[in-house]
């Protein structure tokens, strides 16, 4: 198995450190920054890096301006790790990206299980088949069934539901969405995602209640139990 390389960006060589630690026990290798130029040259450099754990408040350029400039590029997963724990930041957070928010101070196993998840969803992207409670995409046949039963989506709609599943559990925002769905080169209004969610909610049958609204933010994918 490849080593998965990790950067760590924070301007505390204390707090490095015991994220270094920790994650290099579970065998992830780490890169560190101390700064906001140094996080940006290190990404860019070694264009394999699988996850950054983002500090906001950093010399040079703060965390939110190195998440802007990574997401024009990338949609790594990214970690936001901060002592702001107030919803507002929280809710700018996921505006601009952020895959997990984790607020100091914080348990290094928790921290730990939150990345290994993480990966986890995401090296789920490479797969042929994605499935979630009884919905089976195809991305090879660009199909999908549930409960067994086909699903005639349209182009977009499939590429909504395939984004949706493959980041389960992840509030989106509509920026988000409209960048990873309809991609960067699209000037449309943001309402065009309310319209495909309520269309791709109509064919779902009772799994609509999968897609959760996330006031403030976007949509939220997340399988929960029968009523």
């Amino acid at each position: 198995m490849d080593t998965v390389k990790i950067l760590v960006v924070d301007d505390e060589d204390r707090m490095r450190k015991l994220v270094r630690d920790y994650l290099s026990r579970e065998g992830y290798m780490i890169l560190e920054a101390a700064d906001g130029e140094q996080a940006l040259k290190t990404f860019f450099e070694e264009k394999d890096i699988a996850l950054v754990i983002l500090d906001v408040m950093m010399p040079k350029l703060n965390g939110w301006e190195v998440l802007k400039e990574i997401r024009q590029y990338s949609d790594v997963p990214v970690v936001m790790l901060t002592a702001k724990s107030e919803e507002k930041d929280e809710l700018q957070g996921f505006k601009l990206g952020v895959d997990e928010y984790i607020s100091k101070p914080f348990s290094p196993k928790v921290m730990v299980a939150r990345v290994s998840a993480l990966l986890k969803r995401n090296r789920s992207v490479s797969d042929d088949t994605l499935e979630a409670g009884g919905i089976v995409i195809d991305k090879q046949a660009h199909t999908v069934t549930i409960d067994g039963q086909n699903v005639e989506l349209s182009f977009k709609e499939f590429e909504l539901l395939q984004y949706f599943v493959e980041n389960q559990g992840i509030a989106l925002s509509r920026e988000k969405i409209l960048n990873n769905v309809w991609n960067y080169d699209y000037f449309g209004d943001a309402r065009t995602i309310d319209t495909h969610v309520k269309k791709l909610r109509s064919k779902m049958g009772d799994k609509e209640r999968y897609i959760h609204t996330v006031w403030g933010i976007g949509y939220k994918f997340e399988v929960t139990a029968d009523e």
